[in-house]
């Protein structure tokens, strides 16, 4: 990516980049443990900061996704998931003890070896930037791997430090450092992952940004490649080539990856009615939607909600 394409692309990014980090977790958790999380609703990120040991992430029709300590994984649309430790057995129990405004979680009876921090990102106007619509279900970054990635594990350092101390303003202070760090971590997965330049590339174009934009704002249209010709001012053929350059597929293709990742991230992370859901992204009935999720991820769409439908229920209150 140029000089230029780069500032294009930051310029692009700066709503995307206001956020409010809320650190609700600091947990410390041994033997065999779960803890499940439900959807946070459009505008709203989770995620988890393994600052020791190792835990699985488990979200129906997306397989499971193994963190290390050092490990940061971010879920840009707020799924529902569980977290689990990797030992065998029935899950034990977990006290809650509330101190600076963070739950402070750790399983009984048990010494803990896994430490993690969780919580939600907030963004600002997260409905008027596509390039939030446009993340992945998952970004992961692992600091133990790249020397370059040391300014993360300070980062992640500082924070759990600042939380470990229980002074007063520690968790205001954390939440800062946690803002720095997801600003710079979106910004390298903007910047270096192939798949998000190519979404990125669709904005800056002329022609296909128009049309994009369009879909994203309705979704639920009855769209035609003449209607979508119209909309980018040009021919259809002018528009076929210009969204295989840049994304590699048709634009009626794209249409229809972009109505099942929205429902996807709709059903995994809202309560939103699946029928409503249907409607909103452009298919006739909930019927019509369910077979396309069933093809495209392999479960039914009420299966991508269930990890988050009983969520807490692994927590004891708090003590």
């Amino acid at each position: 990516m140029s000089e230029q394409e780069a500032a294009q692309l930051l310029e692009a990014m700066v709503p995307l980049l206001r956020i409010r980090p809320v650190i609700e977790d600091f947990c410390r958790f041994g033997g065999n443990w779960e803890s499940r999380h439900a959807p946070n609703g459009r505008g709203s990120a989770q995620f988890h900061i393994v600052t020791r040991g190792s835990c699985v992430v488990e979200r129906p029709g997306l397989g499971e996704q193994k963190l290390d300590a050092g490990d940061i994984l971010l879920l840009p649309h707020g799924d529902s998931h569980v977290v689990r430790g990797r030992a065998a057995g029935a899950p034990g129990k977990v006290s809650t003890e509330l101190r600076n405004g963070i739950r402070q979680r750790a399983t009984l009876d048990v010494q803990s070896d896994t430490e993690l921090l969780c919580g939600r990102l907030v963004f600002e106007m997260p409905d008027e930037n596509p390039l939030l619509a446009m993340l992945p279900d998952e970004i992961v970054i692992r600091t133990a791997d790249e020397p370059l990635l040391q300014r993360f594990r300070h980062l992640l350092t500082e924070i759990r430090d600042e939380l470990d101390s229980g002074k007063a303003g520690a968790e205001i202070i954390a939440a800062d450092f946690a803002r720095a760090l997801f600003v710079m971590m979106l910004r390298d997965h903007l910047t270096d992952n192939p798949a998000a330049d190519g979404m990125v590339s669709l904005l800056r174009d002329r022609t296909t940004s128009r049309v994009v934009l369009a879909m994203l704002g309705d979704l639920a249209r009855d769209w035609t490649l003449d209607d979508m010709a119209h909309v980018a001012i040009s021919s259809r053929a002018t528009l076929v080539r210009a969204f295989r350059k840049h994304a590699g597929t048709a634009p009626m293709t794209f249409l229809s990856d972009l109505r099942l990742a929205t429902a996807r991230k709709r059903l995994a992370g809202t309560a939103d009615a699946i029928a409503t859901i249907a409607a909103e992204v452009g298919y006739a009935s909930e019927g019509a939607l369910s077979k396309a999720i069933m093809r495209k991820y392999g479960v039914r769409p009420g299966a991508l909600r269930l990890a988050g439908a009983d969520a807490g229920k692994s927590a004891e209150p708090a003590t």
